[in-house]
Parts: structure tokens; sequence; C-alpha cells
């Protein structure tokens, strides 16, 4: 016979006093005083600036040197790189530069290479001329992607390594502010810059800004370097199947670069596929921000349908969406903090599909001002508290054999969810009103989270070497 439910009174008494909640909140938002956490403030801003540099000055320099629109538009496939992290990623992995690798470390050898690089191509992309030569333009566009794609990776992997697990939500909170500083300062600050210099002197400043990132970089250790059983098990068998009769007919040295790259390419996929889960895992990491990319395709339509004006929207969003989305950054990496990884996407993730009823108001209202204010910030706030929670969870992932590929495996795929499958969004804006589309946006939320509670109960990350229990 089941015991009877204490009264409600004898519930509250067991909870702790306000003072202690308080005080576990302030000892949670302390893990920001970290300064391997506040270091990666300084990481992201060397990030997100090249993003910036190819962005809004690269379009208008090119414009003002007298390109024509298909031209320009072409210049979007310099992007490429970021898209393709997952290829260049193992050798990230698994090389040490020869003398920067000796100096610095592995990771520290990668980054401070990357950012050389990024400073050389970013000088030499403000020397072109794109209306004499814009081929040479695009080359040294595309070499300042690769280079800052390249950076992305290794920072990630440096960043997963070198937080602990309590403090992966804040880091990736301080990330992205820095990187969304960084690509304010190129984005916006270029092209102010770009109304009283030449573009070679705007772009010799951006180059001089990645020196934040070297000078964070030569300020902080070298994560420990690290391995697993299972990748190490995984590594073994290769070299005995090379060594036995299946690999005698192989040359040494043809057999050599088959190993190493079984062990950098395909090692790191095998290992995640052995974990119990699996599958689960690259569902919700495909359908966790699905209400939310459903919602982002068709948000700005939806704003100029029903009567506000582009500036309207742009004013809007640079004065309360930046500010939201940073605060909702920090916020998402103090609940995860506090609540632990797992609880903390729950609540991010709840708030964030919730939070798109808020357009229906929007919806009701119309064309005012005041509700476009609260429409953007709390999907910002929201939006950025997912995202943080999301990230934290990713590296909570990774085996430390493998971070970098395994992260931008990941990152991979969260990107597949955001275009791929939220393309259909403006054909199910056709068919319903708009309160009824973002009732079903709220709705498209629901089986990530249901496969978030599934994961809570059978599949808990276990931290360590990678992020689910064998």
């Amino acid at each position: 016979m089941n015991e009877p439910s204490p009264p409600f009174a004898a519930i509250a008494s067991q909870r702790p006093p306000r003072r202690d909640r308080a005080r576990a909140w302030l000892d949670a938002l302390a893990v920001y005083r970290d300064r391997r956490v506040l270091a990666m403030l300084f990481l992201g801003f060397s990030s997100g600036l090249p993003f910036g540099a190819l962005a809004e000055p690269l379009s208008a320099w090119l414009t003002e040197a007298g390109l024509g629109k298909t031209e320009i538009g072409l210049f979007a496939l310099v992007s490429l790189p970021y898209s393709l992290k997952f290829i260049f990623a193992p050798f990230v992995d698994r090389l040490a530069l020869p003398v920067l690798g000796r100096c610095f470390g592995r990771r520290r050898g990668w980054a401070l290479a990357t950012q050389v690089l990024l400073i050389a191509v970013l000088l030499g992309l403000g020397a072109t001329q794109p209306g004499i030569d814009p081929l040479a333009t695009a080359v040294l566009a595309l070499c300042v992607a690769f280079a800052s794609a390249t950076q992305d990776t290794v920072i990630d992997a440096y960043r997963v390594e070198i937080l602990e697990e309590r403090s992966q939500a804040a880091g990736a909170a301080t990330a992205t502010f820095g990187w969304r500083l960084g690509q304010m300062a190129a984005g916006a600050g270029g092209l102010i810059l770009a109304d009283v210099l030449p573009w070679s002197t705007v772009y010799a400043l951006m180059a001089a800004a990645v020196l934040v990132g070297v000078i964070a970089i030569l300020l902080n250790p070298e994560p420990r370097t690290r391995s697993s059983p299972g990748a190490q098990m995984l590594e073994v068998r290769a070299q005995a199947w090379l060594q036995g009769r299946q690999g005698a007919r192989l040359p040494p040295s043809l057999a050599n670069v088959a190993a190493w790259v079984w062990a950098a390419c395909v090692c790191p996929f095998v290992e995640f596929a052995t974990r119990r889960g699996w599958v689960v895992v690259l569902l919700f990491i495909l359908l966790y921000k699905f209400g939310d990319a459903i919602l982002g395709v068709m948000k700005v339509p939806f704003f100029l349908e029903i009567g506000f004006s582009k500036t309207d929207i742009a004013e809007i969003v640079k004065l309360f969406g930046f500010v939201a989305t940073v605060a909702g950054s920090l916020i998402g990496g103090l609940v995860v903090a506090r609540l632990g990884i797992m609880r903390g996407l729950l609540v991010c993730g709840v708030a964030m599909a919730l939070s798109n009823l808020v357009f229906v108001l929007q919806a009701w209202a119309g064309p005012d001002i005041g509700i476009l204010a609260l429409t953007v910030s709390v999907e910002n706030i929201t939006t950025g508290m997912g995202m943080t929670a999301f990230v934290a969870y990713m590296s909570s992932l990774c085996n430390v054999a493998y971070t970098a590929t395994q992260y931008a495996l990941l990152t991979s795929l969260m990107a597949m969810g955001r275009t791929v499958l939220s393309s259909g969004a403006g054909w199910l804006a056709d068919q319903v009103p708009w309160p009824t589309f973002f009732v079903l946006t709220t709705l498209a939320a629901v089986p990530g989270l249901l496969l978030l509670v599934l994961l809570m109960r059978r599949y808990q990350p276990s931290g360590g070497e990678h992020g689910l229990s064998q």
C-alpha cells in the first residue's frame, strides 16, 4: 500500500530556504569569473570578426567597385569552407604543427597558425582591386573563409577541452557574445570606417584586431592531451588489421597512411556510432531547434506583410535583438550551470518553443512598434538561451580523442536541421493564417522536446571521455 503524500506545508518545509536558493544561483553565476571562460570572449571575437569582414563590408566594396549584382551574388560561394569544416577537422585533431606544436602545444599551435594566416590574408584581401581584378579578390576572400573556418574548428575544440563540464554552457555563452561583438566590429564598424578610410586601411585594421585572439591564446594554457579506451581500441584494431594477413599486400608506407586516415577520419564516426542511443541523439540534434528554424525563415516576411517597413524592422532588431540575444546567452549559461546540461536543455527548449506564441500577439496587434520590440526581445532571449544550452550539450558529446571532428560533425547536422528541414516554411505559411502558423511552429518543437525527455531517462551524458553512457 502506498504511503500517503505529505501535506503541502511539509513539502514546502523540505525546500531549501530562499536565501540558500539565491546563494546557489550566485554560485552558478560565479562560473563567469573563471579565467578560462573569460578567455572565450576574446577567442569568440577573433572567430566572429572574419565572418563579419566577408559580409556587409565586402558587398559594399564590390558595389562601389562597379561589379554587377550577379557577380556580387557569386561571391557568396567564398563562404563554402564554413560548411565543410568536418572535412579538414580530422587534420586539426590528429596533426601537431612542426614548430608551433612543439612550442605551444597541438591546439594552441593550430590556433596561432590560423590566426597568423588570417591576418596575412585579410591584409592581402585589402590590397586587391575588385574593380580591376575581381578574381584575385575572390581568391583572397576564399582564403579568409578557409582560415576563419579552420580557426573556428580549433577554437571550438579548445573550448570543449579547456573547460570543465559545468563551465561548458558559460563558455559557449561567452564565446557567442564575443563572436557577435567581432561580427559587429567588422560588419558595422567596417562600413563606418570605409566612409573616411580607404578599403585597404579598413581591412588592415580588421587584420590587426585578430591580435585579440592571438593574445588570448598566448595567455592561456594548452589543454591536456587525452584519449579514451574506446578510441584506443578502435585504432589498435586498425593497426592489427594492417599488420596481419589482410594488410600484408600493402607497402609499409601506404599501410601507415591508411592507418592514419582510419584513425583520423573514420574512427571519430565509428566511435560515435558504437554508443548506446546514438541514433536518438542525432535525431534530437536535428529536431531540437526545428520550431525555431521554421519561425526564423518567415518572421521577416510576416513583419513586412502586417505593415512594418524595412527600416522599422532593422532599427528594432539592431536595438533590441543584439542585447536580447546576448542576455539570453548569458541566462542560458547560468541555467545550465545551475540545473545541469540536460535539465537546462529542457528549460531552455520549452522557453524557446513557447516564445513563438508571442508572434500570435503581434499578428493580433498589427504594426505596433511597442509589441514588435517585445516580440523581438522575447524571441531573441529564448533563442540565445536555447543555443547556449545546445552548444554545451553538443560539447559534452565529444570524445576527447576526436573533439574537433565530432563537434564539426554535430554542428553540420544542426545546420542541416536549420536549413533543409525548414525549407517548407513558406508553403506552410501560404496554407494557414499567421496566428495558426505560429501555433504550428510551437508544436513543431514538441518532437525534439520528447526526444530530450527520452534521452534524460535512458541515455544520460556520462561526461569525461564522451557524452553518452555505453
